[in-house]
């Protein structure tokens, strides 16, 4: 996504910014997309995977350093 925001946005910030909104967006997707795939499912299990997994590599190592970088290299 980090490359994709140039064709959007030109601003190293506004790009890194578009990176992690687009990055961010299974928080929101997927409780929304596992009630309907399987409506029988646990939703105490897939939203913490969802916050647990994608939240903490947006904000360390491997997340906002890593799309900076990305947009920097491009």
């Amino acid at each position: 996504m980090a490359i994709v925001s140039g064709l959007f946005v030109t601003e190293t910030g506004d790009r890194l910014l578009f990176s992690i909104l687009a990055a961010s967006a299974s928080y929101i997707a997927v409780p929304a997309a596992m009630k309907l795939a399987a409506p029988k499912a646990n939703p105490s299990l897939y939203i913490p995977m969802a916050l647990a997994i994608t939240f903490p590599f947006n904000i360390t190592l491997g997340g906002m350093p890593l799309y900076l970088y990305v947009i920097q290299s491009f």
